[in-house]
């Protein structure tokens, strides 16, 4: 069963997809997304892979004749991609080239353009899912495209608080907080020429760093080749950094957050920017969203971030080689990422 429910007391959505159970976790000496496994060519850079458990589908089946007027349903229409980032499978952001991550940033443009070019699609959402911790199965570094057939509650959330202070004081809401962190500067952890990475004031994550873009832009095909080439340093750098604070593979949760597909102009008021939630708080330990944070969503934060950004900033300041090519990364380590799960 795929179908949509709507929740009328948060005035959203939920996703059902009792499919998804069947997910498999990998063998240790196969891995689908890896040339020879004959799901994938034999040789690729950058590789795009419908989902084989999607929740959203572009044939989706009529929903379950269990709703009602107050109950509704709907069907699930949409698309769920997964973005291979590269035929290697240790090949995770923090140990590619600069160049393999702007391929994969330019298949990311590709992608949010075909996808949002359908109107039935009103928000495409770009992500990473890394590590055991957040609840990846399959091992090789990818991320996850949804097409949406409808704006996401935190999305919307974030556009009008963003459109209420636009309307109040003339000025965009991220250009103020990059601003602002600018000036502050502690919690600042990478800045480079077009892009600005810093810990919030207000994150719930003790490292949930933020990437924004310094010029005012809503979504990835307005940037050009110098933009793009320097986001994919940014991306290399703050994740590399992550991996180097406590000698691991560091999980996350990436999202990119972008305008919406749909036909609202929010380009006067809306930011392009990235979103790192990181269940880590420190070697071992994990941050868990307790009953506070997920029933009544009163994020805490057990440490704050004039504390954890400069531990971050000076991981990534020692990742990063002078050559400007990124972080230095043992092969050893690079090679341990995968090696667990992967003959």
């Amino acid at each position: 069963m795929s179908e949509l429910r709507y929740n009328p007391l948060l005035r959203d959505w939920t996703m059902v997809a009792s499919g998804r159970q069947t997910r498999p976790h990998l063998p240790e000496n196969y891995c689908p997304f890896c040339p020879g496994s004959g799901k994938v060519p034999e040789h690729y850079d950058v590789y795009v892979y419908d989902n084989d458990f999607p929740a959203l589908s572009p044939t989706p089946p009529e929903p379950d004749n269990v709703g009602s007027d107050l109950y509704q349903t709907a069907s699930a229409y949409g698309k769920c991609e997964v973005v291979l980032y590269s035929s290697d499978h240790h090949m995770s952001l923090p140990y590619m080239p600069i160049s393999g991550i702007r391929r994969v940033i330019d298949v990311w443009t590709e992608r949010f353009e075909t996808l949002s070019a359908d109107p039935r699609h009103n928000y495409i959402l770009i992500f990473e899912n890394r590590g055991e911790e957040v609840g990846v199965t399959m091992p090789h570094p990818h991320g996850q495209i949804y097409a949406y057939p409808y704006v996401p509650q935190k999305l919307r959330m974030e556009l009008d608080a963003c459109q209420a202070h636009h309307n109040q004081c003339g000025r965009c809401l991220l250009c103020d907080m990059n601003q602002s962190e600018q000036e502050f500067g502690l919690r600042v952890v990478a800045e480079t020429e077009h892009f600005l990475a810093y810990i919030p004031f207000f994150t719930d994550y003790p490292y949930g760093v933020f990437i924004a873009s310094k010029e005012h832009l809503t979504a990835l095909p307005e940037m050009g080749d110098a933009q793009k080439d320097d986001l994919a340093d940014m991306l290399k750098r703050v994740t590399a950094g992550m991996d180097g604070m406590f000698d691991r593979s560091f999980p996350y949760m990436m999202v990119l957050h972008q305008r919406p597909s749909d036909d609202a102009d929010v380009s006067a008021y809306y930011h392009f920017h990235i979103e790192f939630y990181p269940p880590l708080r420190d070697q071992t330990k994990l941050k868990y969203l307790a009953s506070s944070e997920t029933g009544a969503w009163a994020p805490c934060n057990p440490t704050a971030v004039e504390e954890t950004a400069p531990v971050l900033r000076e991981a990534i300041l020692k990742a990063v080689g002078r050559s400007g090519e990124g972080a230095r990364v043992s092969s050893d380590r690079a090679g341990a990422e995968g090696s667990a799960r992967h003959g």
